[in-house]
């Protein structure tokens, strides 16, 4: 371990795995550290069922109605793949798909009014669809029909809307959208956590719709894929291809010490022995007194032994219940996945219910979801907060210190030296924590964010290409 490195990186949560991926295609000497002894970090998928009953101290352990225990994967963080979304171009442009099989996740549906509803995403499903009166689905469909002609380069698509300006609340106002379409377009289809996207400019809005319609495009049943084996599959992914570029990687070590040098990071100590680096990626528990808290999100975990009703016995699902149905300010969701993905015993469902923490009472916030799965065999309930980093790693502070000092990476504990207080981390780069969304669009803005800041240019997905002739025996054959 005793040698210099490009890049160092710690956790293997899914956010490092790419990054460390994409680094070492780029040519950089990365050595990739995690305190756990399995992939993923938060974002990992538990197996066998009793070790997550372990990690929620539910001592009795599962009963035998739950099968066998190994033949479970519980993601602790749901989310699910847009199809036509960045995620998805990222594991085609590594080729990480050769490492995974997915499948398409049967229905996407909203809520409303105590029910749940498909999200009508097309023109014919538009007409069809119960959510709306005869002159409301004219009216909608007319809308799908602009945003899927919508070119912010061809003015004469703009039909009077100018995409930098024009806020989305008057988008709707100029197609005559009542309340509830507004919900769904939001809050299913453009999928928005809140209504602050209202007073912006429409362009982002409309570009999310239309990757909801693209992604729906390519498969039919739902945007969105899911890989088989669960979620934990995905950073093992990413990791393989750093490991293929000579990505060095440690479980089960700890860190005891992030080195700064001038409020530069220069290393990490790791049981007596340092590695040296130039820049160093880490997501927020390893650096807690540099991240600020950002809120909260609860989830749910409930495993159940049937499909959730009203949605036409699917095997898989997500359910998003707009923040107006159930009078809140940020939306609640369901992902539901079960035996038929390899992560359930025969004849199980895994649905997972999740949202932002408002109130003091978290988990009466989430019973409109939970209404919709009962009967529900087993629930495990996680409240996680929310990190963010308090400063970008590549403009902070350098302070003039001439002696090394260490950053114990250790809670509640910080040496006491002078660049710690106020001053920057200088080529550290904190990933976010995982929101409540129920797809993958910010963990990936996250990314091609932090890679931003250490590359000094813009993100671009031929950087991620896999070299044609792959250095360590994985040529194309």
């Amino acid at each position: 371990m005793d040698e210099e490195y490009d890049v160092i990186v710690l956790g293997t949560g899914l956010t490092e795995c790419i990054l460390s991926g994409i680094m070492s295609v780029n040519g950089k000497k990365v050595l990739h550290m995690d305190r756990n002894p399995y992939y993923g970090g938060e974002s990992s998928s538990i197996t066998p069922l009793e070790e997550l009953y372990k990690r929620f101290q539910l001592l009795e352990g599962p009963p035998e109605t739950m099968g066998r225990g190994r033949d479970w994967n519980v993601d602790l963080i749901p989310k699910f793949l847009m199809a036509n979304g960045q995620l998805v171009k990222m594991l085609l442009y590594t080729e990480v798909t050769r490492y995974l099989d997915f499948k398409v996740v049967e229905g996407s549906f909203v809520y409303k009014g105590g029910k749940i509803y498909k999200v009508p995403s097309t023109e014919t499903e538009a007409l069809a669809s119960n959510l709306m009166g005869m002159f409301e689905k004219r009216r909608f469909r007319k809308f799908l029909v602009f945003v899927a002609n919508f070119d912010e380069n061809d003015p004469k698509t703009f039909e009077g809307v100018d995409p930098q300006t024009t806020s989305m609340r008057d988008v709707y106002r100029k197609f005559d959208l009542g309340q509830d379409v507004i919900d769904f377009t939001g809050h299913a289809l453009a999928l928005y956590r809140t209504d602050d996207y209202l007073d912006q400019p429409c362009l982002e809005t409309i570009n999310r719709i239309k990757l909801y319609s693209e992604s729906l495009a390519r498969y039919g049943k739902s945007p969105y894929l899911y890989p088989l084996y669960g979620l934990g599959e995905l950073p093992q992914g990413f990791a393989r291809l750093s490991a293929i570029y000579g990505g060095t990687y440690m479980l089960n070590k700890p860190v005891d010490d992030i080195i700064m040098e001038n409020g530069k990071v220069v290393g990490v100590k790791s049981e007596g022995e340092v590695a040296r680096c130039k820049q160093l990626i880490c997501d927020p528990s390893y650096i807690p007194d540099r991240v600020r808290k950002a809120g909260q999100v609860i989830r749910i975990i409930c495993i159940l032994s049937h499909p959730i009703k009203n949605t036409n016995d699917a095997n898989s699902c997500q359910i998003i219940i707009p923040q107006n149905q159930v009078n809140r300010k940020s939306d609640i969701y369901v992902c539901m996945i079960s035996y038929a993905h390899n992560v359930a015993a025969q004849g199980k469902y895994i649905a997972i219910a999740s949202t932002t923490v408002e109130t003091m009472d978290p988990e009466k916030e989430v019973e409109p979801a939970l209404e919709l799965l009962e009967p529900i065999d087993q629930k495990f309930v996680a409240i996680s907060d929310l990190y963010e980093p308090i400063d970008d790693g590549s403009e902070s502070q350098v302070s003039s210190l001439s002696q090394p000092w260490l950053l114990a990476a250790r809670p509640g504990h910080l040496p006491d030296s002078p660049w710690a207080l106020g001053s920057g981390y200088f080529q550290v780069f904190c990933s976010c924590s995982y929101d409540a969304t129920t797809h993958f669009e910010t963990t990936c803005n996250d990314i091609k964010d932090i890679y931003k800041r250490m590359a000094g240019t813009a993100f671009d997905f031929e950087n991620m290409k896999r070299k044609q002739n792959d250095v360590f025996g994985e040529a194309e054959q």
